[in-house]
């Protein structure tokens, strides 16, 4: 009996072992595509508008309460939210075009940092490539007809160059593997027909999957919650006094196409998916601006409910991530 007994409990062993790490990196994956806007650390993406014309993040926080926070940006600064700390809750921090810079306000010691990194040209795509749990510091640059990607890896601060894409290619970085890590990924304009999303992926496999239109937005996330991030696109769909918006996403659990209707146009929405209740998925979910309704700005997450928030000439930050 004994003979037959160790093997068996060995195999138990690594299958115990192995759904651990399975779980381990879903989870790292997922915490990492929500950290960016949680800046109060309970797992859950706060509402955070900008307000351009006084310089302030408006931060409404999951947990309950306000923050206000005065940046220091200038009108053609790029917000890019992330966790460059590695705290586990989201700095403010936006991308200065004109010197090449990147600056955020450290959580964790309410420090301010700036560093250059890229130049004019370049477009900010800040997320976590090395699996540390903090998000570094990123660019694509569009030169002879390629994507130059550059990564200031936090791990060791060494510069990484990659060449991946064309230069007519939309960047839309996601963890598409489920290893914790950032993958490069682009969408790609087609000759006719649907687009092409090129997927480089940081565990060695590649993938290249026809999905949506060229015109469509790309909204990544995990809404399946299975830890990898799902291709999904927002197309503007109906008559040009009612256009409504549809999502497409293809879960990346069993490959199935969901499409659901949510948001409108017409009505000034954003799309600004993320995980809002915790539960380890995105939600689909829109801010309206008060433009033609009344003076303030208005949450809408599919199945979650709606609340306002912002004002007129805010804009939401969770919209950095839709290309």
């Amino acid at each position: 009996m004994r003979n037959i007994k160790a093997p068996f409990n060995k195999f138990a062993e690594i299958m115990i072992i192995s759904i651990c790490l399975f779980s381990f990196y879903a989870v790292k994956s997922q915490t990492s595509l929500t950290r960016a806007l949680d800046y109060d650390g309970d797992g859950k993406v706060d509402s955070v508008v900008l307000r351009p014309k006084e310089n302030n993040w408006y931060i409404n926080k999951s947990s309950g309460g306000y923050a206000v926070t005065v940046a220091g940006m200038f009108p053609l600064d790029t917000p890019t939210p992330g966790d460059y700390d590695g705290d586990g809750k989201g700095d403010i921090a936006f991308w200065r075009e004109s010197n090449g810079t990147f600056n955020y306000f450290r959580s964790s010691n309410n420090t301010f940092y700036s560093r250059s990194f890229g130049s004019i040209g370049d477009e900010p795509i800040a997320r976590d490539y090395d699996g540390d749990g903090k998000t570094d510091l990123a660019v694509v640059r569009r030169a002879n007809g390629y994507l130059l990607w550059y990564i200031l890896n936090s791990t060791n601060d060494s510069i990484s160059g990659y060449l991946y894409g064309h230069d007519t290619d939309i960047p839309v970085p996601g963890d598409y593997d489920g290893d914790g890590k950032f993958d490069f990924a682009v969408q790609r304009k087609p000759i006719s027909g649907s687009a092409l999303f090129h997927i480089q992926k940081s565990n060695g496999g590649s993938q290249v999957v026809t999905f949506g239109f060229f015109s469509d937005r790309v909204v990544p996330g995990d809404y399946d919650g299975d830890g990898k991030t799902d291709i999904a696109i927002v197309r503007d769909v109906g008559g040009l006094r009612d256009q409504k918006f549809e999502w497409w996403i293809m879960n990346s659990s069993n490959n199935s196409v969901v499409t659901k209707e949510f948001g409108n146009a017409e009505l000034g929405d954003f799309p600004i998916q993320g995980d809002y209740n915790g539960d380890g998925k995105t939600d689909i979910a829109v801010w309206r601006s008060a433009v033609g309704e009344t003076t303030n700005g208005r949450f809408y997450i599919l199945e979650i409910g709606e609340y306002p928030f912002g004002s007129t000439g805010d804009l939401p930050v969770a919209n950095y991530d839709v290309h």
